[in-house]
């Protein structure tokens, strides 16, 4: 019995330090060895940027404007705004602009996201398209960007980069920050290497003869979307010359929910695309397991590690390994605690973040296996 206990230790153990410490160490050796060059020029297609919106008549006229300033050659880009059922003004805003440049695609009711995406590329004129969200604004040169790498006639999609920035009201800043900072590091060291498993919904371009229609519903377009595309035989890149900037969710509630939604969407995606943890169909197949999987497995080998470490707890090192969990876990229960007083601290709150996003993906489990219909909405 003590054996089997001992054997659910190690391996637990082994798998969390290879999610968190050794697919980056993989993927930093494997960028030193092995980096793979992309052909980029200044090439200037006619690109599309879809905006799905769900009422956001107040930041649609400036989210429409910063898009039009891009510095890109006239009369090459387009916008198109999709209404997905919305109820404000959206329409009279959109309809405000010059029709030339911007135009408006309604659907009667809402269908969500996906839908309102592929509605979005089945009326785009261009041969790339760009994805953005109505919240976030680009920097000026983010469409050309993205666009110098398809001059790579490999290239399929292009995600850019998010740029959190937060404020002194942002309670959850600082945890937040230095998660999305790892995880940007390790999308770049996938690009370096080869493709991303993953894009960044509010920015990210694809080459639309390569589009799949997205199945009603989906969650994360981000995720298929571009694993379809690298399944294809393409590259997905992460091009950090490409900027939008959001903020930071004001409190760590908010931030919850958006990772409960984006880790069930994980589940999902792999729900409608088997092929993604097939290891014959998809070429990514190792980045996709050691990124996403291995990720989505850490908030129950947590659990096994704790309890086996726990009763083990009389013998060396698995004491000083259920004693080091004791301490990462008070520290997280005191970073909540400062949290809901107001005073954010480094090192709590690291605690409490590692453990919220954790906790997160046990719950977006749990959310997904039992269909609740609350991971559609809207989350921000």
């Amino acid at each position: 019995m003590m054996l089997l206990v001992e054997v659910i230790f190690l391996v637990s153990m082994a798998l969390i330090m290879y999610a968190y410490a050794g697919y980056p160490l993989v993927l930093w050796v494997w960028s030193v060895c092995h980096r793979r060059t992309v052909l980029r020029a200044s090439i200037a297609p006619r690109v599309s940027i879809v905006i799905a919106a769900w009422n956001e008549a107040p930041r649609l006229a400036a989210r429409i404007e910063n898009c039009l300033k891009q510095e890109y050659p006239f009369g090459r880009l387009e916008v198109i705004v999709v209404s997905d059922g919305s109820s404000d003004q959206t329409e009279s805003v959109v309809r405000g602009c010059d029709p030339s440049v911007v135009r408006f695609v309604a659907l009667a009711s809402r269908q969500g996201k996906a839908v309102a995406l592929n509605e979005g590329v089945a009326n785009a004129t261009g041969d790339l398209i760009v994805f953005a969200d109505a919240r976030q604004q680009f920097s000026l040169t983010t469409v050309a960007a993205l666009v110098a790498n398809f001059a790579d006639p490999s290239v399929g999609a292009v995600s850019g980069e998010l740029i959190l920035e937060s404020g002194p009201e942002n309670t959850g800043a600082e945890g937040v920050g230095v998660y999305w900072k790892l995880e940007k590091w390790i999308r770049r060291k996938e690009s370096e290497t080869g493709s991303v498993v993953g894009v960044t919904g509010a920015i990210y371009a694809i080459r639309r003869a390569l589009f799949t229609p997205l199945p009603p519903g989906t969650i994360l377009d981000d995720l298929l979307v571009p694993m379809r595309i690298a399944m294809k035989g393409y590259r997905v890149l992460f091009e950090d010359r490409a900027k939008a900037y959001d903020r930071v969710s004001r409190e760590y509630r908010d931030e919850f929910a958006r990772k409960v939604r984006t880790l069930a969407g994980n589940y999902q995606a792999m729900a409608l695309c088997p092929d993604l943890v097939n290891l014959w169909r998809n070429p990514l197949w190792f980045q996709f397991m050691s990124h996403k999987v291995c990720r989505l497995a850490a908030p129950f080998l947590l659990v096994t590690l704790f309890v086996s470490s726990a009763v083990l707890a009389s013998r060396f090192p698995y004491n000083v390994v259920f004693l080091a969990q004791v301490a990462g876990y008070s520290a997280a229960f005191i970073g909540w605690g400062l949290i809901k007083v107001g005073v954010r601290e480094r090192w709590t709150s690291a605690a409490y973040t590692f453990c919220l996003l954790n906790y997160a993906a046990l719950v977006g489990a749990i959310r997904f296996v039992r269909r609740d219909p609350a991971l559609w909405g809207k989350t921000s």
